[in-house]
């Protein structure tokens, strides 16, 4: 039977202004079958991705030279869909069953050589502290202050992926912060030096052996290549979800965890092939409102969200170069009442 979601207008009491308003207000509204995992759903998932990339190397094996490019951005991008599959195992959205989440998420990110559990856990904390100035730790902006303070390296570094190469973010992400346990405590620091190890030894294992067999180029374009790819979606899919010229980050004082989840996801419509390979993570804005929501729920969820909430939302964006420009080249620094600074506004 499916239940009846809770209207907005019976949250009245709760949700009367914009500063009372509570994330359990929205998520009352949501149909209650949004929330329930179904194992064929989650398991078909699998199976077409895995379709998916063993089709992406075929072609990489049998494309000649000038279609290789074509076979690295199929292969890549299916292979992010590994990591979305992991995703909804971080947020324990794609089985009940503690044990099933753990192993199909150290499957899923592999072979990304990502470490399950520090991502698990730092992706979480961007969860309860999305748009939150000083907390959140997905593409925060720094203030003027902390740029200056900044040794120059780290400087350039911030200033590279906060422009032009914003695509190769996620890689210094993965590299500086998802293999270091010590910055865990208790069972979290156990469970990343798992990850960390698990995915070191397997590829110390597999690196060797590919190159041994194929040669160094066989490496590169058989699993750099497609890694590259795939670290292009995730740099420009998490830099999309939250920023916008207008999308304003807050002090914690100010912070509104309902709102900062509401109007400051960005709902963006890739290519359908993009969004089929990527299972709808870009169907961004529930997700935020619930990590319980399984990937596959998701547009059900936001067309729910646009007819009862559409008033806080941030307006739809269609992904494009255009797009892309206006944030890398505007989105730069903290800016209190403008919500950010470009570097070009900052050396004025």
């Amino acid at each position: 039977m499916t239940l009846s979601p809770v209207q907005p207008e019976t949250l009245a009491s709760s949700a009367n202004s914009t500063s009372n308003l509570r994330l359990t207000d929205i998520i009352k509204t949501l149909p209650r079958e949004v929330f329930v995992k179904d194992p064929k759903k989650a398991w078909l998932t699998v199976f077409i991705n895995v379709l998916l990339v063993v089709t992406g190397y075929f072609a990489i094996a049998y494309s000649p030279w000038f279609l290789l490019p074509l076979a690295w951005i199929f292969t890549g991008t299916a292979l992010t869909g590994f990591f979305v599959i992991g995703h909804d195992c971080g947020h324990r959205s794609f089985s009940d069953r503690i044990w099933i989440n753990d192993l199909v998420g150290h499957l899923a990110f592999l072979p990304l050589i990502y470490p399950f559990h520090s991502w698990r856990l730092g992706h979480n904390h961007h969860h309860k502290h999305t748009n939150k100035l000083t907390e959140d730790n997905a593409w925060e902006p720094w203030t003027i202050e902390n740029y200056e303070a900044s040794p120059q390296i780290v400087k350039v570094a911030y200033k590279l992926t906060r422009g032009r190469l914003w695509w190769l973010a996620s890689i210094l992400h993965w590299a500086i912060l998802h293999f270091d346990w010590r910055k865990f405590e208790g069972k979290g620091r156990e469970q990343v030096k798992f990850s960390s190890l698990f995915v070191i030894g397997c590829a110390a294992i597999a690196f060797p052996t590919l190159i041994i067999t194929i040669g160094v180029w066989g490496f590169v374009k058989f699993w750099l290549m497609p890694w590259l790819v795939y670290h292009f979606w995730m740099s420009t899919f998490t830099l999309v979800h939250h920023t916008a010229p207008d999308i304003q980050f807050k002090e914690p004082q100010d912070w509104n965890e309902a709102l900062a989840q509401l109007s400051g996801t960005v709902h963006c419509n890739y290519p359908a092939w993009v969004e089929f390979f990527c299972h709808d993570i870009n169907v961004h804005v529930p997700h935020h409102i619930s990590t319980g929501i399984p990937s596959y729920n998701l547009r059900k969820a936001y067309q729910s969200i646009k007819d009862n909430w559409g008033e806080y939302l941030y307006p739809e964006s269609n992904f494009s170069w255009a797009l892309m420009t206006q944030i890398v080249d505007q989105c730069h620094l903290y800016d209190p009442d403008n919500a950010y600074l470009s570097f070009k506004e900052y050396k004025r």
